[in-house]
């Protein structure tokens, strides 16, 4: 079997729990509610091991993301206006806690994702990628779901003992043993092999994750995602802007998400539009993966020791 690193896109926004969203204009948003509960720049943020949510890495043969995020400044910077403090509405973090307990309600659901990815090239300048996510999910530890964008179309399956990825354009596929719950999986892929879980964020949020490390959140407003109603909320992390439209009523789903990474001087952005199935149908041959007789199995080689991509 043929060893290989699948590698996260160097230019794909970093995400940091619970959620991350931001507008391209940095054009200043009136809090909804005048409530504000300041936090100060010093307060060091838990950052937790970066996520993704399309699954991008390249598999032998696919195109790679050359030359992609080497020009972006380590850091953006002083005075400009991700360093100015923001308020930390405490309605606007209880509307977010409050997405993350209904979403731990949720047993079974499919998602079809269209998604908008940046990255960067050697000269500065940002590209966009566009694609689709198509995703079942059967907690706590099933999962299929296939990504199809500008430059790849791979498929991702976990039947509860075995994950495995399959790349069909150029057939390539591995497995792993799976660990016990999807948030586990979302882990070990990006910490171990520095792979991204599509949706990832999903498996985040609807496992309780703290609000702690968010140190502004503001509500914008009324919004529509096709034709939903929605909430439109906006919110900073150490490294990381976004926002997130909750769809307003009994199901408080997230119906879009955009994430911009502030610690580079391009702001790579990445955007998702949700369309929510809370009834799918399926059997469990939906989450097992049978190769085909002529694809190639290689190996998931683990990431080097403090690697920060």
């Amino acid at each position: 079997m043929h060893p290989v690193i699948l590698r996260k896109t160097a230019g794909a926004a970093a995400l940091v729990l619970p959620l991350l969203f931001v507008s391209c204009h940095r054009q200043s948003v009136e809090p909804k509610q005048p409530v504000v509960e300041r936090q100060k720049d010093s307060q060091p943020a838990n950052q937790t091991a970066p996520v993704g949510t399309s699954g991008t890495a390249s598999l032998p043969g696919e195109p790679a993301a050359a030359g992609v995020g080497t020009s972006a400044a380590p850091s953006e910077p002083t005075g400009t206006a991700s360093d100015a403090a923001i308020e930390r509405d405490p309605e606007a973090i209880k509307a977010l806690e409050g997405m993350a307990n209904y979403l731990r309600t949720l047993k079974a659901f499919q998602i079809h994702s269209e998604t908008s990815r940046e990255e960067v090239l050697d000269s500065g300048l940002n590209v966009d990628f566009g694609g689709t996510v198509d995703m079942i999910v059967d907690r706590p530890s099933r999962l299929r779901a296939e990504v199809t964008s500008d430059k790849q179309h791979r498929m991702y399956f976990d039947d509860g003992k075995t994950f495995s990825v399959w790349a069909r354009k150029v057939n390539y596929y591995a497995t792993i043993p799976a660990p016990p719950t999807l948030r586990e999986l979302a882990d070990k892929l990006s910490d171990q092999y520095d792979l991204e879980l599509p949706l990832a964020d999903l498996f985040y949020w609807g496992d309780g994750k703290s609000t702690s490390d968010i140190v502004g959140a503001i509500d914008v407003g009324d919004s529509q995602v096709n034709g939903v109603t929605c909430e439109h909320y906006a919110f900073r992390q150490e490294g990381v802007d976004w926002q997130v439209w909750i769809q307003k009523g009994d199901y408080p789903l997230p119906r879009k998400l955009v994430i911009t990474t502030t610690t580079e001087a391009a702001r790579p952005k990445f955007t998702s539009v949700m369309t929510w199935n809370l009834a799918p149908s399926f059997n469990d041959a939906a989450f097992t993966f049978v190769p085909p007789k002529d694809a190639k199995r290689i190996m998931l080689a683990e990431a080097p020791t403090g690697d920060s991509q």
